[in-house]
């Protein structure tokens, strides 16, 4: 043989395994974080008309033409923000929003309506928007009482919470120009966390396309996840925490250093599926979001921000819009701030926004639903009162864990 072509032989055998072996270790070397980006859009929505003003605004949803619907309640305003609705009118401005309304893309304000009927029961306290996969509209609440903000009537620690009034005990569905097709439940009327026909103050809405079941997160009295028939309303299954059978036993404020609460505490505030066939329920005051499979079965679980007190840390679900719903989106109305999740792995990659009223800012940041761009909307409750988008930008290394204020870059 040919002493160059065995020497080459040999540099090639050796040296050539030894440059493999050094891109193996180059491609084994982890890389940056990565997680989606995204900069405020600090001139959307588009102005109201009439002097309008929105009031706490308690639900966003995103429908299948890329229209943003909110919800919002009108009678939770300062007198000062209302002068023109006194009789005569105290001022040039201002009056309540409609409490439904639709937005297009540009911003621009279109379809509204909303509030009582003799045809139903709508709720005192409106609470919750999910737009289904037929463009119906879904309605919850959360109202105590006759009026707005009546106070829950008093319980000690190990008593059934049960007592005192409901009014809130049904979620409606409509038509996106409004039309009454179904109401769930019956105006004041509860028999706590295992009735099969009644909610009590349930606070969110998903429905399954594939199975065109309805899962209500129910609520801010009852302790559970329930599961409609979204055509016919008939009663499918429902559970609490771990699948538990849920109880109406009072548990006392949440205490992060105490054994884990077997049960979900009030509010149940969402529950979505995902595409896999994966439900996450908000279990808002216990800072923890609970995995489920569709029939109850407990997955895993995870805690945010598991120090948060009064108010909780997981205010809503959204998932990211690529076809495996890689991220979670989840607001935290209390430290005012979105959180971005690995979905795989429950693990918190980032999170954008700071406490604030400007633009990127939140105060009681509540809900949140993302478009089939990728963009997110957020609406604020509290003193917040307003909607906000949030431009996707593609996904980035995370160089910084609290982003706060994502604005436009230059």
């Amino acid at each position: 043989m040919n002493r160059a072509l065995v020497i080459g032989a040999l540099f090639l055998s050796t040296f050539g395994g030894q440059f493999a072996f050094s891109q193996q270790k180059a491609a084994a070397k982890p890389g940056p974080v990565m997680a989606p980006r995204f900069e405020v859009d600090p001139m959307w929505p588009q102005p109201l008309p009439n002097h309008w003003v929105l009031g706490p605004t308690v639900g966003v949803g995103v429908d299948s033409k890329d229209h943003v619907w909110i919800l919002h309640r009108a009678g939770m305003n300062e007198p000062s923000e209302l002068f023109l609705t006194t009789n005569p009118p105290s001022a040039e401005c201002c009056a309540p929003a409609p409490l439904v309304m639709e937005f297009d893309q540009e911003g621009k304000l279109g379809r509204h309506w909303g509030g009582p009927s003799k045809d139903y029961d709508y709720p005192v306290e409106n609470h919750g928007l999910f737009i289904d996969y037929q463009d119906n509209i879904w309605i919850g609440g959360a109202g105590r009482g006759k009026t707005m903000g009546a106070a829950h009537a008093p319980v000690k620690v190990g008593e059934s919470d049960l007592a005192g009034g409901f009014n809130d005990t049904a979620v409606l569905k409509f038509t996106e120009d409004g039309k009454f097709l179904m109401q769930i439940g019956k105006a004041g009327i509860t028999n706590g966390s295992n009735d099969p026909e009644h909610l009590r103050l349930p606070a969110n809405t998903f429905v399954d396309r594939k199975t065109n079941e309805l899962y209500v997160a129910d609520g801010y009295a009852n302790h559970r996840v329930i599961v409609f028939d979204a055509e016919t309303g008939k009663y499918k299954r429902h559970w609490g925490a771990y699948g538990n059978k849920p109880t109406d036993i009072f548990p006392g404020k949440y205490d992060p250093n105490a054994p884990v609460d077997q049960q979900f505490r009030a509010p149940v505030h969402c529950a979505m599926l995902s595409h896999d066939n994966l439900l996450y329920v908000c279990d808002r005051v216990n800072d923890r979001i609970q995995v489920f499979k569709p029939d109850g079965t407990f997955v895993k679980e995870v805690f945010i921000a598991k120090t948060t007190l009064g108010q909780g840390s997981v205010w809503d679900i959204a998932f990211s819009h690529d076809p495996e719903q890689k991220y979670l989106y989840v607001p935290d109305g209390a430290s005012n701030k979105v959180r971005i999740l690995l979905r795989e792995t429950l693990e918190v990659l980032t999170t954008f926004g700071d406490g604030g009223r400007q633009p990127g800012q939140f105060f009681g940041v509540h809900s949140i639903a993302v478009d089939s761009k990728g963009n997110i909307y957020t609406t604020e409750t509290f003193e917040g009162h307003r909607l906000q988008k949030f431009v996707y930008k593609g996904l980035a290394p995370v160089t910084k864990f609290d982003q706060g204020v994502v604005w436009p870059k230059k």
